[in-house]
């Protein structure tokens, strides 16, 4: 076990090492760069006069300069990852100002909150249903979890937050979008902002609940059923097991292989959440400030968010590969 894990890390280097150097080119591809989008707000910004506007005109191209756009793709890339590996450093965020892993770790912390939370409540139902699903086949629970299992897998989650918002707002009279009402803002900690706050959690928990236990419950649902009618099931059954001891001790174990797989991906997830979703309810979280980095082509907050993707990517999948052979002992890793 030992010898796999640290054979899987060494080749984690070089994997990670291509794929950020995939993803910075593939940033750098778009066309123009920051300050080209810069120039663009200038030239369409109506509150300047045109003196205003020649003069920030004037300073781009000594702006291109400073910020090292003037050089060559593969230039910037090497001493980028040189100032990672040596101290640490990703960057700057060229429309802040602000260095990248600061920016970052503001959003981090409520981006993972909110992603462990739904992940929860997710991964909550998923077992709860999948399993009393497969146990109560062709039954009424059984037919309606799945009707709305396909249907919460078949509705994009922007669109599930926007009928939430709907509700709240016409029906109940709350306002929704953010963290935090515009009272508790910038209001101390205090137990009406602790309410207000999981109110406003109240949506993203409901769609991630709706979009992600429809799919971790038919995967369950699914194996689990498989797992029920094998020969072992059977025999364990013949000898006299309890019910409970049958469907979690023996079927339940095995049928887990292709949900642990699939759940290879969780801890990337947890920086990004969903980046359509966070958009649309205006959540501070990763994801939103990677989709705000592409747009104005902040490359360094956009390598930066890709590179720690990637990695947490492959430590998810590795992390998955231990606990599938802890599930099932035949699985070798040589």
């Amino acid at each position: 076990m030992t010898r796999y894990i640290v054979r899987r890390l060494l080749y984690m280097l070089p994997v990670t090492l291509v794929l950020s150097f995939v993803c910075f080119l593939v940033i750098d591809l778009a066309p123009g760069d920051f300050v080209s989008v810069y120039e663009s707000s200038i030239r369409s910004n109506l509150h300047l006069t045109e003196q205003e506007k020649k003069a920030q005109l004037e300073s781009l191209g000594e702006l291109r300069v400073q910020y090292g756009l003037d050089r060559p793709v593969l230039v910037r890339y090497a001493a980028w990852m040189f100032n990672i590996v040596t101290r640490g450093d990703f960057g700057y965020s060229f429309q802040v100002a602000r260095p990248v892993h600061t920016l970052i770790l503001e959003r981090l912390g409520w981006t993972i909150l909110m992603s462990l939370l739904g992940l929860m409540v997710g991964l909550t139902a998923s077992f709860t249903l999948g399993i009393y699903s497969a146990r109560h086949q062709y039954s009424l629970f059984d037919y309606v979890t799945n009707v709305l299992a396909f249907l919460g897998m078949a509705t994009p989650g922007f669109f599930l937050a926007l009928i939430f918002m709907t509700v709240m707002v016409f029906v109940f009279n709350e306002q929704v979008g953010g963290l935090f009402s515009s009272a508790y803002v910038n209001a101390p900690w205090s137990w009406g902002k602790l309410i207000d706050l999981l109110k406003h959690l109240s949506i993203p928990l409901a769609v991630g609940l709706v979009t992600g236990a429809g799919a971790g419950m038919r995967i369950i649902r699914g194996n689990l059923l498989d797992k029920l009618n094998q020969p072992y099931v059977q025999t364990a059954r013949a000898k006299g097991l309890p019910e409970n001891l049958v469907v979690y001790r023996h079927a339940l174990r095995n049928a887990l292989h292709p949900w642990v797989m699939g759940m290879s991906n969780t801890l990337s997830e947890l920086i990004s959440g969903d980046t359509i979703l966070s958009i649309v309810l205006g959540l501070p979280t990763v994801g939103f400030m990677f989709y705000d980095a592409l747009t104005h082509q902040d490359s360094y907050v956009a390598g930066t968010f890709l590179l720690m993707a990637t990695i947490l990517l492959q430590v998810g999948t590795l992390l998955a590969d231990i606990v599938l052979a802890w599930l099932d002992p035949t699985v070798r890793f040589e």
